[in-house]
């Protein structure tokens, strides 16, 4: 889950790796670090912290090596940086990235776990290795330097990295015996290379690259390349040279900017209404569904068993409301696995079910790893992500994009919302393809189109009425949220996003299941959020709500503006606009993010970098 950027060119590396850096933190923030090749050596630095420090050390320095105009004979610049999600090794400076062989001619960045890093570490010591660090990473410094010691060339020498390891690999290394060279190798984690004018810019994350070119190649697995200048080569496990297939990225990958909000996060909650409405462009016309990029024919659906929906984190919180959904309107099975637990339980999946994998990133190792399993198996696939040119994208059958534009924030927000928005319009395609729903779907329809403009109206409101709420309850430690049918998952995510943003014991469950034990818990001091809005269970769970106040708990109810009647008794009510059941955790949601934001902030936290978190998680 680390940020690689390496870079080949006429002009002064330094500046395009740490603006990589910039852009790819969200992908680790434990450490960063920087190598380039200056004068026949290598030139390194790294940090603990956040990528910022490093910069700052850089700057540090009179004279940094990196710039063309510096080396003799007008050598070609390059350099390696990296920013670090710990796996093996704890996030100090001794582990950070780059790291080098035993001559020191020799840096290496990586992204991935080496399964077999124990016996390859054994084997290396055993030869007379000096290690460095506690990390699996290193390991490929040293297999790289016995391969050049062998008379072997850089790309010989990245094969044999391949070779030797098992795991996940995106790596690039530069030697000082190479000048103006980077080599770069790719096994189940991403790593993508643009081409521009005199120079090379490789990075495990497209976002990287599109400032300074738009020709983009992604590395297929088990696949080495070779970057100088604007030369690019690519190699298969065999050695031979490959075909480059140069894609030319159309679409806009905005700079990380704030716009003038104090945080990443918070401006993300506010770009909800604007990434819903453009996953919902195209996709709708009259009071029908058209997704043609699902590659399934209408007459095809009734063909399928069942859907089986893959996923990790927020993502699986968004299987569960399309599980929801597509039940219901479609009458159609959904299996909703996490993706961790969908290969080693040994699935019952014919050929007729179809996976939908769901991923912000399409990065996501095990979501990756379940899809995989399921191609393996001869099942047709569906991603749902976020990214064009991810791996998800590139293999799956069909995919369906949320078109939620960047995420900056680990904490996932418009996409989660993009991700519902996506899920419901699948389930009422499937149900539209068998001819149910004729007397809803228009209705249903246009609900959808209204849910932008639902949000946004209420927006401010929102953040101010959650700032003031978190501003009571943020010395709290045990929070919990509840809700039934499409609101129990909703509870699950908000549960989620206040434990990554504030570090808070908060747990979300099914209201009717507390009292088979949680409510063991409930307690004067413990605070309960409750989502009640219109649903065929909204009276039970109004009972259930009734059951947290009678001992003792702070409440909290979400409460649908339009309900019939007045809410429910509680310390503090949330209103949001009524939508129908099933659409509506895409608005219950929203407020419920705030919260999490807010709390965060009162507890005088990060919001964008929590603990121990990245953005895309590529390791199982």
């Amino acid at each position: 889950m680390c940020g690689i950027i390496g870079y080949s060119g006429a002009q002064d590396a330094i500046p395009v790796l740490l603006d990589g850096l910039e852009r790819l933190e969200y992908r680790g923030y434990d450490s960063a670090g920087i190598a380039c090749l200056d004068s026949g050596s290598i030139w390194r630095l790294r940090k603990a912290g956040k990528v910022a420090e490093l910069v700052a050390e850089v700057l540090a320095h009179l004279k940094v090596p990196g710039n063309s105009s510096d080396s003799e004979g007008g050598e070609l610049a390059a350099g390696i940086a990296h920013t670090r999600w710990a796996t093996h090794g704890a996030p100090n400076e001794r582990n950070a990235h780059p790291h080098l062989d035993c001559t020191g001619r020799v840096a290496v960045i990586h992204n991935g776990i080496i399964d077999n890093h124990q016996q390859l570490r054994a084997s290396l010591t055993n030869a007379g290795h000096r290690l460095d660090s506690d990390t699996d990473s290193e390991l490929l410094a040293h297999v790289i330097e016995d391969s050049l010691r062998s008379g072997a060339g850089l790309v010989r020498a990245a094969l044999d990295v391949l070779e030797k390891t098992d795991g996940a690999v995106a790596m690039a290394a530069i030697s000082a015996d190479y000048p103006g060279k980077v080599v770069l190798a790719r096994r189940d984690s991403p790593l993508l290379v643009g081409v521009g004018d005199a120079f090379c810019v490789a990075a495990s994350d497209i976002s990287a690259l599109l400032p300074y070119t738009r020709s983009v190649v992604v590395l297929e697995n088990n696949q080495v390349a070779l970057i100088e200048g604007d030369s690019l080569e690519v190699f298969g496990l065999d050695g031979k040279s490959k075909e480059l297939a140069v894609k030319e990225i159309t679409w806009e990958a905005a700079s990380p900017e704030k716009g003038g909000y104090e945080d990443f996060m918070l401006k993300e909650i506010y770009e909800q209404p604007g990434a819903i409405a453009n996953t919902l462009m195209g996709r709708l016309r009259g009071s029908r569904v058209l997704l043609d990029e699902l590659k399934i024919e209408t007459s095809d659906v009734a063909n399928i068993s069942k859907v089986c929906a893959v996923a990790c984190g927020t993502s699986y919180h968004a299987a569960l409301v399309m599980k929801y959904a597509t039940e219901q309107w479609a009458r159609l099975p959904v299996e909703v696995d996490l993706s961790s637990e969908f290969r080693y339980r040994e699935p019952v999946i014919d050929p007729d079910a179809l996976v939908v994998a769901i991923s912000q990133s399409g990065e996501t190792a095990d979501t990756l790893a379940a899809l995989r399993y399921a191609r393996s198996e001869g099942v047709k696939t569906v991603a749902i992500c976020n990214v064009a040119e991810s791996s998800m994208a590139r293999e799956s059958d069909a995919v369906l994009y949320t078109r939620a534009g960047p995420e900056v924030g680990v904490a996932a927000t418009k996409t989660f919302t993009c991700q519902l928005t996506v899920g419901a319009l699948l389930g009422l395609y499937f149900a539209q393809s068998k001819g149910r729903l004729d007397d809803e779907i228009t209705g249903l329809v246009s609900e959808m189109r209204r849910i932008p403009s639902a949000i946004e109206a209420n927006l401010e409101r929102w953040d101010k009425e959650t700032r003031s709420l978190a501003e009571k309850l943020a010395d709290r430690r045990d929070i919990f949220f509840l809700g039934r049918g499409p609101g129990y998952p909703v509870a699950l995510e908000a549960a989620l996003k206040l434990k990554e943003t504030s570090y808070l014991r908060a747990e979300g469950y099914a209201a009717g299941e507390m009292k088979h034990g949680p409510i063991a818990l409930i307690e004067p001091g413990v605070v309960v959020f409750v989502v009640a809005t219109s649903s065929k269970t909204q009276e039970k769970v109004v009972s259930n709500l009734e059951e947290i106040r009678a001992r003792g708990a702070t409440t909290v109810v979400v409460w649908d503006s339009s309900c019939s009647g007045t809410p429910p008794e509680s310390d503090y009510v949330i209103e949001v606009p009524r939508v129908p059941e099933l659409l509506s955790p895409i608005v219950n949601i929203v407020p419920l993010q705030f919260f999490a934001y807010h709390v965060a902030k009162a507890r005088g936290l990060d919001v964008d970098k929590p603990r121990n978190l990245a953005k895309t998680v590529t390791v199982e």
